[in-house]
């Protein structure tokens, strides 16, 4: 999504820094980002950057000090896993009632998990992947995300690469396809596609052309997990509505034609103000577009409970066709 907000409502204007006071204090704030950037270990921020290293420090006899510095970091740990909660403390994150109950399998990154293998997922998206919005970059969705599965999976080596580039949409993310995904050999893609489309007037239909033939070069490489995501429910989209309806339509249809997942994500957070009775400046910032730490925060959450979900089916040894036709949160 662009970082260009020609879209900005008086409504919008008027409540610059709502979603904030109502969702984390200053406080709370502070302390996140002081914890995550003490304790939490700096995700891959470009495709072509190595995966951090992990360091394990031992002793056969450790001294008090050695003793008191792990202890220290043992406690960071447990504060940051805490600080992650503490978003939904005021405003939980639930999952959509009444939607589709059909879940389909991630069986190349849930094979790798299960295997104790390392794990690349690469995030493809624009502003909203690169967290426009956010407070830090502490509180983008793909950081999040590897925040979550790297709890889930303490031991797992899990790197999430954050490929996203403010203002494009499938014509300019085709030109960096190659070396910002195919290239990273990723075993999971989340592609983000489609809002500035829309907020351009751009024909749905040759996004949904150029989107296709990503995901054609995607699984020719190498079979990766894809997974889509739809644009995002908000007043600036909203205002276009009937290009809005195409586009998540045919992107819903580019799914199940390639037989990759989709998260709908206009669903999702239609589900949060109309269902759920949450004010949009709850999850969205001023700008009318983009969402905020909250919003950018159940996003993650919801995506990383259905990864999860589809390691604990490898485990069970559920027999879950990996050629899903369609991929749903809820």
């Amino acid at each position: 999504m662009s970082s260009l907000r020609p879209f900005c409502l008086t409504a919008w204007l008027a409540v610059p820094a709502m979603a904030a006071l109502l969702l984390l204090s200053p406080a709370s704030q502070s302390r996140a980002q002081a914890q995550a950037a003490q304790a939490t270990p700096a995700p891959t921020q470009s495709a072509n950057s190595a995966p951090a290293s992990q360091t394990t420090v031992a002793a056969t006899h450790p001294s008090t000090e050695q003793r008191g510095i792990t202890s220290r970091a043992i406690d960071k740990v447990k504060q940051v896993a805490k600080s992650a909660g503490d978003i939904f403390s005021r405003v939980p994150c639930l999952a959509p009632k009444g939607g589709s109950k059909t879940m389909g399998s991630l069986p190349h990154v849930a094979n790798k998990l299960v295997a104790g293998k390392p794990v690349v997922i690469v995030a493809f998206g624009s502003s909203s992947t690169a967290g426009y919005g956010a407070s830090s970059p502490d509180f983008n969705y793909p950081n999040r995300l590897a925040a979550q599965l790297r709890r889930q999976y303490p031991t797992a080596d899990i790197t999430v690469v954050n490929a996203g580039v403010g203002g494009e949409d499938a014509p300019e993310m085709m030109k960096r396809l190659q070396k910002e995904v195919i290239d990273v050999h990723p075993d999971m893609v989340i592609w983000q596609v489609g809002t500035n489309a829309v907020l351009r007037n751009l024909d749905p239909g040759d996004t949904a052309k150029l989107v296709e033939d990503g995901i054609s070069r995607i699984q020719a490489a190498g079979g990766a997990d894809i997974v889509l995501v739809d644009p995002q429910y908000s007043p600036a989209v909203n205002q276009r509505k009937e290009s809005a309806g195409k586009m998540i339509k045919l992107l819903g249809k580019v799914a199940e034609l390639r037989r990759v997942g989709i998260f709908p994500r206009f669903e999702v957070m239609r589900d949060w103000h109309e269902n759920q009775s949450i004010p949009v400046e709850s999850f969205v910032i001023a700008d009318g577009l983009h969402m905020n730490d909250w919003g950018y925060a159940c996003f993650a959450q919801l995506l990383g409970d259905d990864i999860i979900r589809s390691v604990g089916q490898i485990k069970l040894g559920v027999n879950v066709p990996g050629d899903v036709r369609a991929y749903r949160p809820m």
